[in-house]
């Protein structure tokens, strides 16, 4: 990709940049480097440093937290025109990386160097006021996520991933596991109680929504459901 379709894209996806006097963007658009990867690249991985500040230009990071066991939980995905509060974090806090960033699609990204990011945080109010309504609104999810984990039956929070991806689900139930934190064989135990309950029919990685209703009375704990055992 050339300089001027990245700029266009940029400009386009990160509004905080026109926010800013246009010397001071172009020399930003001019310091971000263009990094194209294929679905299931790691983007980072925990314990290495951080090198730069992402921008998302097309495609979806999956960010996701490893216990010793080896069990997964997605903390959070990152999708066109966001940035990664873990890359954030770390180039704020000078420490290393407490997650791993894997790309869930082929991804397009711009990167800020380190120097320019802290330069900007120190001296471009627009640029700071981004950065930190991006913590704001991914402490916010990460605090959905806490209490989602620690309150919510797997019932429940099924039920919610199920209703946020439409009518029609296409993904394997080792993956809705690996986005809940669990193990398969209890999301394929659930599913299966949906499916003779009429909320949802089964196929080869799809599944779709019959009863969205009942579903929403799950996720909110207005129906009792056989837990998973």
């Amino acid at each position: 990709m050339n300089a001027r379709p990245l700029e266009s894209e940029l400009l386009k996806l990160f509004p905080v940049l026109a926010e800013m006097p246009a010397a001071e963007a172009d020399r930003i658009l001019s310091a971000a480097t263009m990094r194209t990867v294929k679905a299931g690249t790691a983007l980072f991985s925990a314990g290495n440093p951080c090198n730069g500040f992402p921008m998302l230009v097309s495609g979806t990071v999956r960010v996701t937290k490893t216990n010793p066991q080896g069990r997964e939980v997605q903390l959070y995905r990152v999708k066109p025109g966001e940035s990664c509060i873990m890359s954030t974090g770390c180039l704020l806090g000078d420490v290393e990386y407490g997650a791993t960033g894997t790309a869930e699609t082929d991804v397009t990204l711009a990167t800020l160097p380190s120097a320019l990011f802290n330069e900007l945080m120190a001296g471009n109010p627009p640029f700071r006021r981004y950065v930190f309504a991006l913590f704001s609104e991914r402490l916010s999810g990460m605090m959905e996520l806490v209490e989602a984990v620690s309150f919510q039956h797997l019932d429940q929070r099924l039920a919610a991933l199920l209703l946020e991806r439409g009518a029609i689900v296409q993904s394997s139930q080792q993956k809705l596991a690996d986005d809940l934190g669990t193990v398969r064989e209890i999301v394929g135990r659930v599913l299966r109680n949906f499916e003779d309950r009429g909320l949802v029919t089964l196929g080869r990685e799809q599944i779709r929504i019959l009863d969205p209703d009942g579903l929403r009375a799950i996720r909110d704990g207005q129906m009792a459901s056989r837990r998973a055992q």
